[in-house]
């Protein structure tokens, strides 16, 4: 059943500071709430999703269609859609997430000094975080699961694209909350679409502790101009995978048409490929026949285009681009260091993968990329939190303070020193 229309909010401004200050409220019940009934609700949002997922998926139907009306790409449209087994995804990762050790109240060090104080870092919940998004509805479900379990309120803000599909997952999980016993201020949906309400809450810095932006970088880059607040984001994925001269070509192949083509639409999608001169005439004419063949648009070097005559002509921008599409960049590199210098240079900072057999070139690989996750021999559709382990993930973030890579319950906490006494003085 799709949800019915809210009424219309009149008081923007009012609207907005009730959401931050019912989060404030919500979040410091929260930070107390033990780890048992934080896990008793993400079972139970898992099973209500599963339970669910007619309602869900009519929802999606909805926004689908606008979104069609509306002649939305190819690559955003599969962002938005959900499936069953995008579903099915979403409530494992909230058991994943349910399964991982609560990050609240965890003893990060520990020491006696020489007076008899007992010095304690303990880790603690951020507070309040302001998630927003576009498409891709079901991270309504991973960031939700992430803030409760790292025991912080959450106000997320959708794209109008997945109103619809954000409502119905967003009712499933405020009902579970009210069912387990949590506040459901701790998981807020912000109920308009008009973009004046993110200004707004961007201004919020006593109510808002954290805003993570997650969508092109025009949203981004707009998030990080107007956030009185710290911002945890990555503005492009620009992935490059290097096909080093002692790589398993047959591995290589693999890796390549997976990062490439699994999903071209996601920020950890393959942009561009770099290949070691000595091994191009080997690798590239088949490589380029099996990425034609999956309708990729090649642009290359001119030493990429004598070998693989349907690429187009690359230029600098091609290099920087984040195409999101099944486009792929091709420049055939000299040597390791021109390829890491490329990366360097040309990349985001988001993930990176060498293809190779030579240990020393890994090393010298992993160590000189300055990416969020750097990869030997595996795909970069990697870097991702549920693959990596962390149950699932809220964003990728580039930055290097305060997290950095696919963000989960331990990027979303702090810490504070707790220090134990018995009765001692600070002398002169």
């Amino acid at each position: 059943m799709i949800a019915t229309k809210r009424k219309p909010i009149t008081d923007l401004s009012g609207y907005c500071e009730t959401l931050g200050r019912h989060a404030r409220e919500a979040a410091r019940i929260l930070s107390t709430v033990s780890g048992a009934q934080k896990n008793g609700w993400l079972m139970h949002s898992a099973s209500a999703l599963e339970n669910r997922v007619d309602e869900i998926l009519e929802a999606n139907e909805a926004d689908i269609v606008s979104a069609s009306d509306c002649g939305m790409a190819p690559s955003q449209m599969d962002r938005l859609r959900l499936t069953r087994d995008r579903i099915r995804t979403a409530a494992v990762g909230l058991q994943e997430v349910a399964r991982l050790a609560d990050p609240i109240g965890r003893i990060l060090e520990s020491n006696i000094r020489p007076n008899g104080l007992q010095v304690l870092k303990i880790g603690v919940p951020l507070g309040v975080i302001f998630f927003v998004y576009e498409s891709r509805p079901n991270v309504t479900v991973d960031a939700a699961g992430l803030a409760v379990k790292s025991g912080n309120a959450i106000v997320l803000r959708g794209g109008s694209e997945a109103l619809h599909s954000n409502a119905a997952l967003h009712r499933i999980l405020e009902e579970s909350l009210a069912e387990c016993g949590l506040p459901e201020n701790c998981v807020q949906l912000v109920a308009t679409p008009d973009r004046e309400a993110v200004g707004k809450l961007l201004q919020m810095s006593e109510a808002i502790d954290l805003v993570i932006p997650r969508g092109g970088e025009s949203l981004i880059r707009r998030v990080v101009a107007e956030a009185r607040m710290p911002v945890l984001k990555h503005y492009q994925g620009n992935c490059h995978v290097y096909v080093d001269r002692s790589a398993d070509l047959a591995m290589a192949e693999r890796i390549v048409l997976n990062a490439k083509c699994q999903r071209p639409g996601v920020c950890n999608a393959a942009e561009s490929l770099l290949v070691h001169q000595e091994i191009a005439q080997a690798f590239l004419p088949r490589m380029g026949e099996q990425l034609t063949q999956r309708k990729v648009e090649l642009r290359g070097c001119e030493q990429t285009r004598r070998l693989v005559p349907q690429a187009r002509p690359a230029t600098d921008e091609d290099y920087f681009a984040e195409f999101l599409d099944l486009i792929l960049a091709v420049k055939v590199v000299g040597n390791l260091e021109e390829a890491i210098d490329h990366i360097n240079h040309y990349g985001s900072k988001h993930t990176d993968t060498i293809v190779t057999n030579d240990l020393s070139a890994a090393r010298a690989f992993t160590a000189a990329v300055d990416s969020s996750a750097v990869l030997v021999n595996a795909s970069t559709r990697f870097n991702d939190g549920y693959e990596l382990g962390l149950g699932a993930e809220i964003g990728i973030s580039t930055d290097k303070f305060h997290a950095r890579g696919p963000c989960g319950v331990a990027e979303l906490t702090t810490y504070k020193y707790v220090i134990m006494g018995n009765g001692q003085v600070r002398g002169e």
